[in-house]
């Protein structure tokens, strides 16, 4: 509803904001923690955008798709695991502007699952202490999240 109690049409709405609107994309990551608490990482294959780099596993929603059975579903396409929605809990986010789309990451972190993980796409996988983790090459988009992680689990 507008001020004076009508309802306007958004698209007929200017604000000062509107040509420079960008593509906002969600996507899901999680810090699966080991029972020696190192968090698993995986580095990204080349042949796609920031390759070499190293990430917490997930991706990208699917239309419709809630983050939770987003997040499961990739951890088992790229890894082979098995995870219950119950042994997610969030922890924080990122915001991350790149040049041509906007990033929002929630991450989770989980401590159960059924499988061990395995590369299933190519990617190199290892299990790290949060301490260490920003001595490896990271999306920009993940470095803030490490000092969450050391909150949490130490160095």
């Amino acid at each position: 509803m507008g001020v004076t109690g009508k309802e306007t049409d958004p698209s007929t709405t200017s604000s000062p904001d509107t040509d420079n609107r960008v593509k906002l994309l969600l996507v899901v990551a999680c810090a699966l923690i080991d029972s020696d608490n190192r968090v698993l990482v995986a580095q990204r294959p080349e042949g796609k955008a920031l390759a070499g780099l190293w990430e917490f596993p997930g991706g990208k929603l699917e239309a419709g798709e809630r983050p939770e059975p987003a997040l499961i579903r990739e951890l088992s396409e790229e890894l082979g695991i098995t995870v219950k929605e119950a042994c997610l809990a969030p922890l924080t986010f990122a915001s991350y502007a790149y040049p041509d789309f906007h990033l929002l990451m929630p991450l989770y972190i989980c401590r159960r699952w059924e499988g061990t993980a395995i590369s299933r796409e190519g990617q190199a996988l290892k299990w790290v202490r949060a301490g260490k983790l920003s001595q490896l090459a990271m999306p920009p988009a993940d470095e803030p999240l490490i000092p969450h992680l050391i909150d949490l689990l130490g160095a």
